[in-house]
């Protein structure tokens, strides 16, 4: 336990949070990182990424962040076990506090917490989680080419995600829980559409089923009325789309966000409405959520700290 003085505290992982420490580090702002609660993010429970440039024949979202985290650390950036539990940004420089009793003095703070994808709570889904289990098919749609899917939820994301799977998979199923789709009526008429595409109305699951991987849904229609029944549905990918919940909880008190909690930056910056505080990754993109955006997001946040260090004296 003790003080730690730095030009950039980090706080969060994932591609963001390291490009940012790479970015930084290169800059010799010497920053600090807290990887917190899920160190490099949701990206680490993708069995599987192939469309980050680079990796030519793919890799694991573990193994890439373990690259992340060894490219920031060979540039000298200080990357910590642990997540930060308090932060005041009502004076400069910035304080925070850490649970490992550490406090952190910072003239600069990188926000880098990303959002965590809603699922329905049921045990199967962390059973199969990363074996037919996922909740971004623009991620992991590719691994069903020519398979059966099932996207669940009745949104816009659902239906750009089913919309999306059906031009990769062979049948699509949107399991809804209520009898209408809560999507636009342009993204309902997109959805209806599609031939491949099934839309499965007054639908809940109840679980999943599978020996080595995903083989099916555990489905019940009509749940709780006298018409309810219960049957399986055969599947190779099921994909959670409910949404996400960005990780701002701890900077609401000074950090202006939008209505679903998303960090607001301004126009196409990284720059919060706290001058030195920045925000990079899904923590402030409730729209593309991929690695690559969130990389380069990183990047944008160490640069526009770097500058506002030099504005600053």
């Amino acid at each position: 336990m003790g003080t730690i003085r730095t030009k950039c505290l980090i706080i969060g992982s994932g591609p963001a949070g390291y490009t940012a420490a790479i970015y930084t580090s290169r800059a010799n702002l010497s920053p600090v990182m807290y990887v917190g609660h899920q160190p490099g993010g949701q990206l680490t429970t993708t069995t599987e990424v192939e469309n980050f440039p680079g990796y030519h024949n793919g890799i694991t979202g573990t193994e890439m962040m373990d690259d992340l985290h060894k490219q920031a650390t060979r540039f000298g950036a200080d990357v910590r076990d642990g997540i930060i539990t308090s932060v005041d940004f009502s004076k400069r420089p910035f304080t925070a506090t850490a649970d490992d009793g550490n406090e952190i003095i910072a003239d600069t703070v990188i926000i880098s917490t990303g959002a965590t994808a809603k699922y329905l709570g049921i045990s199967d889904e962390e059973k199969y989680k990363g074996l037919g289990v996922s909740a971004c098919a623009t991620c992991d749609g590719f691994f069903y080419r020519g398979k059966r899917v099932a996207v669940v939820g009745g949104g816009d994301t659902a239906c750009e995600e089913a919309l999306y799977l059906s031009n990769i998979a062979s049948e699509v199923y949107m399991i809804v829980r209520r009898d209408v789709l809560r999507a636009s009526k342009v993204m309902q008429s997109r959805v209806f559409e599609k031939e491949n595409i099934k839309v499965l109305f007054n639908t809940n699951t109840a679980g999943l089923y599978g020996a080595d991987g995903l083989e099916g849904a555990h489905l019940v229609e009509h749940k709780g009325t006298p018409e309810e029944r219960t049957y399986d549905l055969p599947l190779d990918g099921f994909f959670l789309a409910i949404g996400h919940q960005p990780n701002t909880e701890l900077f609401k008190a000074f950090i202006n966000c939008d209505e679903a909690g998303y960090i607001i930056t301004e126009g196409h910056t990284s720059l919060t409405n706290i001058p030195g505080v920045f925000a990079a990754g899904d923590v402030a993109d409730p729209r593309y959520r991929q690695a690559i955006t969130a990389a380069g997001s990183g990047c944008k946040a160490a640069l526009d700290a770097e500058r506002y260090l030099t504005e600053i004296g």
